[in-house]
C-alpha cells in the first residue's frame, strides 16, 4: 500500500479530514455559545495519570545545566483543567492532543484528540446532556442518519438510552455485581469469580476483581451498547471510578458514565471527587495494582491533590474526538481519520 502521503492516497482520505475539521468548527461554535472559555493544557506533565491499566511516554527534561528531570506526556488534560478550576475558571474545553502507550488499533492511536469539558457547580447529568449534544452535532454536519462500525448500527438522533452498570451486568451476563461489593464499594474478588465462573467465563487465579470486571464488561456488556440508539452507561463501581464521587444514594457506586455508539465507547465522563484524602487513597490503591501487575508505578502529582481542595463542586467528560470523527464519517479504522497517522 501507498504510504498516507502519497497524492492519489490523501486525495482519497481528504474529504473526511476537511469533514473533520467542520465537526470540530461547530462543536467551538456550540462550546463557546454556552459561554465556556477554551483553554490549552501543555503536554509535560508531572504525573500522566494514575490509573493502573493506562501507559504514558516518559520523556526526559533537561536544564541548560544538564540535569535531569522525569516528566510524561500527559494523558488526559484532566489534572490540569482541575487546577484551572481551582484557579476560578467557570467553564473550560480543550481540543487537547494525548499520548497512551501500548495502544493501537482500530479505535486505538498512540497520539490522539481528547475534547474535554468541565462546568464548575453543574451536577453530571448537565454533562452527560451536553455529550448527548456533541453528539448529535457531529451527525448534524455530516448529515449521518445511521452510524456503524464492525457491523453494529445506531442512530444517532434516536433518544439515549440509560442503562445502569448493574442492570448491565444483570441483563447481558446474569451477573448480580453489586453482590460482589463492599459497602464503601470495594470489590470482593472471590465473590465475583463465583458469578462469573457460573456465567461460563474462565477466570485464572491471579484474576483480580478488575480483571474479573473488566472480561464481563468488554465480552459481554460493551458490544450490546449503543445498538439502534446512543446507551448511556452510569454508576459504575467506586473502585472502576477513581476520579469520581461516590453518588448520594449508594456509596457502593460512583458518579461516572460512559456513552456508548455501535458498541463503541466514545465518552466518559464523571461527577468529579474534590476529596484530596480520598483522591490520595485511590491512586496509591490504583498504582499498587499497576506494581503488581506492570512491575511500575507513576508518581502523585502533589500540586494536582493540593488543588483539589480548592477546587468547586463540578463536572466533567473526556470524549475521544476522532472516534466521533469516525462514526459521524463512515470511517473505517481512527487512521482513516488523522491527518498524519501515527508512525
Amino acid at each position: 500500500m501507498n504510504p498516507w502521503w502519497s497524492s492519489d492516497r490523501h486525495a482519497g482520505r481528504r474529504p473526511v479530514l476537511l469533514e473533520r475539521g467542520r465537526i470540530k468548527r461547530r462543536l467551538r461554535e456550540w462550546f463557546e455559545a454556552q459561554d465556556f472559555t477554551e483553554v490549552e493544557c501543555g503536554a509535560l506533565a508531572v504525573s500522566p495519570g494514575n490509573e493502573a491499566h493506562l501507559h504514558a511516554f516518559e520523556m526526559e527534561l533537561r536544564t541548560t545545566a544538564g540535569e535531569g528531570r522525569r516528566l510524561y506526556l500527559h494523558t488526559s488534560p484532566e489534572f490540569a483543567c482541575k487546577k484551572l478550576l481551582a484557579a476560578g475558571e467557570k467553564k473550560i474545553f480543550d481540543f487537547a492532543r494525548v499520548f497512551r502507550n501500548r495502544e493501537r488499533g482500530a479505535l486505538h492511536a498512540p497520539e490522539f484528540t481528547m475534547l474535554e469539558w468541565y462546568r464548575a457547580n453543574a451536577s453530571y447529568e448537565a454533562v452527560i446532556s451536553d455529550t448527548l449534544r456533541v453528539l448529535h452535532l457531529a451527525a448534524e454536519i455530516t448529515v449521518i442518519t445511521r452510524m456503524s462500525f464492525k457491523g453494529r448500527e445506531c442512530d444517532p438522533r434516536n433518544p439515549a438510552e440509560r442503562l445502569t452498570v448493574e442492570d448491565a451486568f444483570a441483563r447481558y451476563a446474569g451477573i448480580d455485581l453489586l453482590a460482589t461489593l463492599s459497602d464503601r464499594g470495594e470489590g470482593d474478588r472471590d465473590a465475583l469469580a463465583r458469578e462469573a465462573t457460573r456465567a461460563d467465563f474462565a477466570i485464572a487465579e491471579n484474576d483480580s476483581w478488575a480483571d474479573i470486571f473488566s472480561k464481563i464488561l468488554v465480552a459481554r456488556v460493551e458490544p450490546k451498547l449503543g445498538i439502534g440508539a446512543p446507551t448511556v452507561l452510569y454508576e459504575y463501581p467506586r473502585c472502576e471510578a477513581a476520579l469520581a464521587r461516590a453518588t448520594p444514594h449508594d456509596p457502593r457506586v460512583a458518579e461516572r458514565f460512559e456513552l456508548y455508539v455501535c458498541g463503541v465507547e466514545l465518552a466518559n465522563g464523571f461527577g468529579e471527587l474534590t476529596d484530596p484524602v480520598e483522591q490520595r487513597r485511590r491512586f496509591e490503591g490504583e498504582m499498587d495494582e499497576k506494581a503488581r501487575v506492570y512491575g511500575e508505578r507513576y508518581p502523585l502529582d502533589e500540586d494536582f491533590l493540593s488543588a483539589l481542595s480548592h477546587m468547586p463542586p463540578a463536572s466533567g467528560v473526556a470524549l475521544g474526538f476522532d472516534r466521533l470523527v469516525l462514526l459521524a464519517t463512515g470511517a473505517r479504522t481512527i487512521d482513516d481519520v488523522l491527518w498524519v497517522p501515527s508512525p
